[in-house]
C-alpha cells in the first residue's frame, strides 16, 4: 500500500468534477485495505471510499484518506443444474461483469448492463433497470466491519435491500465492500415490462439480445460521460401513494407510471423533469441531457456548487408543477471526507 498526497481525483468521478483529496491510496488486497485503515486511524483522517465514482459528488478540496477499491477477481463458488454461485471483486467493473455472465451462459442481470461503475457499488444503492435490481441475485456481500473491526459476510436477507437503498446505504460508514456473491441463473427468466424494451426485443427473445437492445436503449438516451460528464440518471423515480398518483394523474393522463407490489405507484422522474422545462435546460455550466432529461450533465468546468444550485432548481420546479419532491441518487460529501444531506 502507497499513500499519495493531494491527488486530483476529476478523472476519478464522471462528473469530472475538480476535487483534490489530501491522502489517496488504491486498494487492491484485504491486507491493503487493514494496512490504509490503520494508517486513517493513526494520522486521525475520516475514510471516503471510491469506487467507480459514477454517483457521487465530491468538494474541491477532501481532507481525508480516499481508498480507491481496486480488489479484482471472478471465483465460481457452487454450482449446479439450475445456477451457478460468483464471488466478484470489488473493482470489477460492473459492465464488464454483466457481458461475462452473457458470455458464461449465466443470467439475470442482462437488463443492467452499461451501468457506469463497479461491482462494489452494485449492493449500496441496489443498482436496478428496466424492472430488475442486483439485489435480486446477490446471495451474499463480503465486507469489512469498522465497528467490529473484521471481516464478515453479510446474507442477502440482511442487506435490506429494496428501491435504490441497502443497509449499506443507511449506515455508510460502517461496512466496506471487498466483493459480492451473485447466484445466477442457467435457465432465463427474461423480465420484459418496461415497453420500450419489450418492443426492441421483439420476436428473438433471448439474454443475448435483452443485453443487446438495453445497451442500445442507453446508449442512445444517456451520453457517454467522456463527452458530457455525468452521474448517470441523477434523480430516483419517486413512489408515491395510489391516492397521490390518481390525484395527479387526474390532470396528467399520460404520466408514465409502474404499480407497486405494495399498493405504491413509481413515477418516472425524467417525464416531470421534461414536463416542467428542464430537458435540455441548462443553468451555467450545468443542465439537464436533451435526450434524457434524468441526466444532469456538466457542459463545462463546473464546481460542486454549481451542481448543487442546478438540482435544487430542478427539484423546485418539479415540486411546483406536481407537487412532488424528487430526491437525488448521488452521494453528496464534505470536505472532511463525510457525507451529508442533500438538504443541508
Amino acid at each position: 500500500m502507497q499513500i499519495q498526497n493531494q491527488i486530483q481525483l476529476k478523472t476519478f468521478n464522471t462528473l469530472n468534477l475538480n476535487a483534490v483529496a489530501s491522502h489517496y491510496t488504491k486498494i487492491h488486497s484485504e491486507t491493503d485495505l487493514l494496512e490504509a485503515l490503520n494508517y486513517a486511524e493513526t494520522n486521525q483522517l475520516n475514510i471516503l471510499i471510491l469506487s467507480g465514482g459514477s454517483n457521487m459528488l465530491l468538494p474541491q478540496q477532501i481532507h481525508a484518506l480516499v481508498l480507491h477499491m481496486h480488489i479484482m477477481g471472478v471465483e465460481t463458488l457452487a454450482e449446479d443444474e439450475h445456477s451457478r454461485t460468483i464471488r466478484v471483486g470489488a473493482g470489477q467493473v460492473w459492465h464488464d461483469f454483466v457481458l461475462w455472465t452473457t458470455a458464461q451462459k449465466i443470467y439475470g442481470l442482462q437488463n443492467l448492463a452499461l451501468i457506469p461503475g463497479l461491482v462494489g457499488a452494485s449492493p449500496v444503492q441496489n443498482i436496478g433497470a428496466y424492472g430488475v435490481e442486483a439485489g435480486e441475485f446477490i446471495e451474499s456481500v463480503h465486507v469489512y466491519d469498522r465497528y467490529e473491526k473484521q471481516f464478515k459476510e453479510i446474507l442477502a436477507q440482511d442487506c435490506d435491500f429494496a428501491y435504490r437503498h441497502s443497509i449499506f446505504k443507511d449506515d455508510p460508514n460502517r461496512f466496506i465492500i471487498c466483493s459480492v456473491t451473485f447466484k445466477l441463473l442457467k435457465n432465463p427468466a427474461l423480465k420484459l415490462q418496461y415497453g420500450d424494451l419489450k418492443a426492441a426485443v421483439g420476436d428473438e427473445q433471448t439474454p443475448e439480445n435483452l443485453q443487446t437492445q438495453v445497451i442500445h436503449i442507453r446508449q442512445s438516451k444517456l451520453p457517454d460521460p467522456k463527452e458530457y460528464p455525468n452521474a448517470g440518471s441523477f434523480f430516483k423515480n419517486p413512489v408515491v401513494s395510489e391516492k397521490v398518483y390518481v390525484s395527479i394523474a387526474k390532470d396528467f393522463p399520460n404520466l408514465p407510471h409502474y404499480p407497486q407490489a405494495n399498493g405504491d405507484v413509481k413515477i418516472a422522474a425524467g417525464w416531470l423533469i421534461d414536463q416542467s422545462g428542464w430537458k435540455g435546460k441548462k443553468l451555467g455550466a450545468v443542465g439537464m441531457f436533451h435526450k434524457q432529461a434524468l441526466v444532469l450533465v456538466n457542459y463545462a468546468d463546473a464546481a460542486l456548487q454549481d451542481v448543487r444550485a442546478a438540482y435544487r432548481a430542478v427539484q423546485q420546479d418539479v415540486k411546483a408543477k406536481f407537487g412532488i419532491a424528487l430526491e437525488p441518487e448521488p452521494v453528496l460529501f464534505d470536505e472532511q471526507g463525510l457525507i451529508r444531506s442533500h438538504q443541508d
